[in-house]
């Protein structure tokens, strides 16, 4: 072949492969163009159903923790209204009890509400921390102060309703050893009648109780008598014999009642004031009991 029939060869050639890879460009364009995110419609359908999933996840977690609040709100509001109403009960019975104390409630005027506060003042141990810090004060005082050496400063205890439970007993006990150790004029007071001295002096030196200076008790007339004017006779009787009373010890209000204001006076605490059905007489003995 001569050489122009080479030339035209190659040239014709050149353009074919020109050809050729402007139709591969295109493609190349027509591919890139085309190129990025893509999804068929079932991926597309899945996708939209996750997003709904989670939609109603996120409503149903904002309700459910709505309920919750709510819930938590009312129990908050439940144990408030408890809380409330049991101190309404509690000021109640305080109330009750201290006008009780003061004229002389009967047992069938005691609400079964305030019976049953009385049971929960000894198993929540409320008795044994009002006992504790009334006989503190009670020791207190007598560390700072000391019988006359005529011997005619007594001090007068109410042993009814003190001595009758365990707690009560331990403690004044103690206290009654400790002022008769130095030197007061130690006279016990009942409510009993005579009748009942053999047995109560009895009882009195079983737990401890030893050299009093009298025991007194009262007598057929005296059993007519309030309690109130019985004690107020005795004392008068007490400053007649030459007697200075210079404390009052007793767990029941008619024995504090009608005194001058230089005896000093101590109210010991008395769940068993109320003199109750036997039974809850005997539940509160045996909580006092266990508690010690």
């Amino acid at each position: 072949m001569s050489a122009y029939g080479h030339q035209m060869e190659r040239e014709f050639s050149a353009q074919i492969l020109l050809s050729r890879g402007g139709t591969g460009t295109e493609m190349g364009s027509r591919y890139v163009s085309e190129s990025g995110f893509y999804m068929t419609s079932f991926a597309a359908t899945i996708f939209i159903a996750g997003l709904v999933t989670i939609g109603v996840l996120l409503v149903t977690s904002v309700v459910s923790l709505a309920v919750m609040l709510q819930s938590c709100e009312n129990k908050s509001k439940g144990v408030v209204a408890t809380i409330d109403k049991a101190n309404d009960n509690h000021h109640y019975c305080e109330i009750l009890a201290l006008h009780g104390k003061l004229n002389g409630l009967k047992p069938d005027n005691v609400p079964p509400l305030c019976r049953n506060l009385a049971v929960q003042y000894i198993e929540t141990g409320g008795y044994t921390r009002d006992l504790d810090f009334v006989m503190r004060m009670i020791e207190n005082f007598f560390d700072t102060v000391s019988p006359s050496k005529n011997r005619t400063d007594a001090v007068l205890i109410d042993i009814d309703n003190i001595l009758v439970s365990a707690p009560s007993v331990r403690r004044i006990v103690e206290l009654y050893t400790k002022l008769h150790s130095k030197g007061w004029v130690l006279i016990l007071l009942s409510r009993k009648h005579e009748k009942q001295r053999h047995v109560t002096t009895k009882h009195l030196n079983s737990i401890g109780f030893n050299g009093w200076s009298s025991l007194i008790m009262r007598s057929d007339l005296e059993m007519e008598m309030e309690t109130r004017e019985y004690f107020c006779r005795r004392r008068t009787e007490m400053k007649e014999q030459g007697n200075k009373i210079m404390s009052v010890i007793s767990s029941q209000m008619d024995a504090l009642m009608r005194l001058s204001l230089q005896i000093r006076l101590f109210k010991l605490p008395n769940p068993l004031y109320y003199n109750f059905e036997n039974n809850y007489e005997s539940r509160i003995h045996g909580l006092v009991q266990i508690e010690h």
